[in-house]
């Protein structure tokens, strides 16, 4: 009996038939990328249905997101051709698996899951081309029979816990071949050298127990694409007469202790992308690089380089378009940069002399990478025509250019610590891209940039360390705006005035709370070429008071909310509206004016870590939701006019003592002062005082019992006004003593 989905499953499938009576081109193939993979089934024969749903039961598929999945049906068999499963299935895929009906199954991407277990036998799957098992804990070794799989061209096993060698023979059609991060050890790289249809390798991060020879791979006369990142490379075979497959256009050495540049990429004329990052090379990059008649990419990241061999007329007109030299020892002046560069990154080196104004001829530029050098001078007028612009720490001097038009696609500018002066350009209010602007540690002279407001993407603004001056309340005494703004840092200036109570209320983006899926703010440069696509990620630099601490973030997630206003000479009270910003992780007043209560508004703040309200003249209670704030490691709100009792709290009550002094209204842990007041409570009497009373005691007894009531009488009227009123037990005495007299 069929149940209900199946039914609406066939109902969709008799409606797909009639559409394509009406319109043959509609019965393309069917593709599925709906919450509900059923529904998304109408392409497919029910039978294809049936073992799909009890295929996808095999296994705990709560986590799965089916956005990111897909299933292909042919449009005239209704069979199953295609399967994609992405961050989904957990357990172990069995040889029983309804996976095996799919007899027409040509392409198998199932990665980011948790499969364990050996890899089951797949051999019955004829029709398989594309086996995708990327980053999964398959274990075990590679089974021989995938190797002579009669269609299986593509084969991805990257990231898994697989182990020993292989047995292959030269029947295998494989092209494709990502067995990087496994434990092979390096057994499996012999047998591979049998694989002679190969075009792309990678055996990245093996962690083998010596050498890899090049010279290995000889014999694959079709390899393209060679990627040995994370493994020793052997540096006989990295020389000129090393015998190494011609046809290589892209090769990645990354991680593999390399200490000069391998002269064997010098024959290799059809090389495009070559990548030698995180080594140890020395000395000169060499001039016959730059004659590589097709080489297009060069990244020599993170290494000990320090200058070009030759002249720079080579560099020039070489077609290089995307050259990363950051992380060495260069020096000097910064060379002509070829005329085809689209990317350009040298920071972290020791480059020095002006900026050359031959940057501004290279029309194909778009990032100009030079943080973290000497360069003196001034900004070059056309950075304006990037995207991503990173100046940072040089001795830059002058103020920014004000030539950003209408047209410019300037997404990063970051000039902080340098020498500029000035004003902001307010040309910068044209560039509606800019999502990141940083200019701290300058000299800039300006009123706070409302005018900015009017950037609908605009994330990051840092202001820090200048001499920006005025009030930063908006004239309207309404809400700040900047609806994408997440990161403000505007510390360290001589701003005035008071936050209105809807100061934070346009803040849209800070106000959507964490998911714990948000990505940072990174430009990302992606490179297409008959070999595959890379991406390149360039991240923003900022120094953000965190914790007490002044950080550099290298990467800047703008998933997360922060605002730093301290060391200026703001006033008046904190407005509640702070808590709308679901975001914030990082709030920083301290070294301010502020008076009033601490909001209440801040225990909404569930993502908050770091709090610092010192050296203000707030007054009140510190709120008692802050002790529930569970991600709060760091708080500070010493040097007010607070009182009452702190909070107690596993985070609150952990700070140091100076994290609360200077109220002196404020008691409880941690500090030592108590909330309850023991000036009533009588004091114990020393040891010694009470001895002496006693002694006084016995004597006047013995005195009264000698001389009779009249001279008792006599003399404690004589010294009534000592002893009769300074203390009380000795009162009690002499009552006692008359008692016993009478008696």
């Amino acid at each position: 009996m069929a149940t209900v989905s199946e039914w609406l499953v066939r109902l969709h499938f008799l409606l797909l038939v009639l559409l394509c009576c009406v319109s043959p081109s509609s019965c393309a193939t069917i593709k599925f990328i709906t919450s509900d993979p059923l529904i998304g089934l109408v392409g497919c024969h029910p039978h294809q249905i049936k073992a799909f749903t009890q295929f996808k039961n095999e296994f705990d598929a709560r986590r799965c997101n089916h956005n990111y999945n897909g299933i292909w049906c042919n449009n005239s068999t209704g069979a199953v051709t295609k399967l994609r499963l992405r961050g989904c299935l957990t357990g172990t895929l069995k040889s029983n698996s309804s996976l095996f009906q799919f007899h027409h199954l040509r392409s198998f991407l199932i990665y980011f899951p948790l499969l364990i277990g050996s890899i089951p036998f797949l051999q019955n799957l004829t029709m398989l081309s594309v086996l995708n098992l990327y980053e999964n804990h398959f274990s075990g070794t590679i089974p021989s029979y995938l190797l002579t799989m009669p269609s299986l061209t593509y084969l991805d096993l990257r990231g898994n816990d697989l182990t020993g060698s292989i047995k292959v023979d030269y029947s295998s059609r494989l092209q494709y071949m990502y067995l990087g991060h496994n434990h092979f050890e390096g057994k499996i790289i012999e047998p591979i050298s049998k694989l002679i249809n190969l075009t792309h390798l990678d055996l990245s991060y093996l962690n083998t127990s010596y050498p890899i020879d090049l010279n290995l791979f000889s014999s694959l006369k079709s390899l393209l694409h060679l990627d040995l990142s994370g493994n020793s490379i052997s540096p006989a075979s990295l020389r000129s007469d090393s015998n190494i497959p011609l046809t290589l256009a892209m090769v990645f050495f990354k991680h593999c202790g390399i200490k000069k540049f391998p002269n064997m990429l010098k024959k290799l004329h059809s090389m495009q992308f070559i990548d030698l990052s995180n080594n140890r090379i020395s000395g000169k990059l060499p001039e016959w690089l730059w004659s590589l008649p097709q080489l297009g990419t060069l990244n020599v990241v993170n290494n000990s380089l320090n200058g070009f061999e030759g002249s720079s007329e080579a560099l020039v007109n070489s077609y290089v378009r995307i050259l990363l030299l950051e992380s060495n020892n260069f020096e000097g002046a910064l060379p002509n940069l070829p005329l085809s560069i689209t990317v350009f990154s040298a920071g972290t080196n020791n480059f020095t002399g002006e900026i050359p104004l031959s940057i501004c001829t290279r029309r194909s530029l778009t990032v100009l990478d030079l943080n973290y050098n000497n360069f003196t001078g001034p900004i070059p007028q056309c950075v304006s025509n990037f995207t991503f612009v990173n100046l940072r720490k040089n001795n830059l001097e002058g103020s920014l250019p004000d030539m950003f038009c209408v047209s410019a696609s300037l997404r990063t500018l970051d000039v902080g610590y340098n020498k500029l002066t000035g004003k902001l350009p307010r040309s910068l209010q044209n560039c509606s891209s800019l999502k990141f602007l940083s200019v701290d540690n300058n000299n800039i002279k300006d009123m706070f940039p409302f005018w900015l407001k009017v950037l609908p993407n605009l994330q990051v603004l840092t202001l820090r360390s200048n001499k920006f001056h005025g009030s930063i309340s908006p004239p309207n005494q309404g809400p700040l705006g900047f609806p994408e703004l997440r990161i403000l840092e505007i510390s360290d200036n001589k701003f005035t005035g008071s936050l209105p109570p809807r100061y934070f209320e346009n803040w849209k983006a800070a106000s959507s709370s964490l998911t714990g899926k948000e990505d940072g703010s990174l430009y990302m440069v992606y490179e297409k070429n008959p070999y595959g696509l890379i991406a390149y990620t360039f991240t923003d630099h900022i120094d953000l008071r965190y914790k007490g601490l002044r950080m550099e973030q290298a990467n800047v997630l703008t998933s997360y909310s922060a605002i730093d206003f301290s060391r200026n000479l703001l006033e008046g009270q904190i407005p509640e509206s702070i808590g709308l910003l679901k975001s914030l992780i990082a709030l920083n007043l301290s070294s301010n004016a502020f008076t009033g209560h601490i909001p209440e508004s801040l225990a909404d703040l569930k993502a908050l870590e770091s709090l610092d309200m010192s050296s203000n003249k707030l007054s009140g209670t510190i709120p008692n939701g802050l002790g529930s704030v569970s991600f709060l490691s760091y708080i500070n709100v010493s040097h007010n006019q607070l009182k009452g009792e702190i909070p107690q709290g596993t985070q609150i009550t952990g700070q140091p003592k100076s994290s609360f002094e200077g109220n002196a209204g404020l008691c409880g842990l941690p500090l030592e002062e108590s909330c309850f007041d023991t000036s009533d409570e009588p004091q114990p009497q020393k040891e010694e005082d009470q001895d002496q009373e006693e002694e006084e005691v016995l004597n006047l007894k013995a005195v009264a019992i000698g001389c009779g009531l009249g001279v008792l009488l006599g003399w404690a009227i004589a010294h009534k006004s000592y002893h009769l009123f300074t203390r009380n037990l000795l009162r009690i005495a002499i009552f006692n003593i008359l008692r016993e007299v009478f008696q």
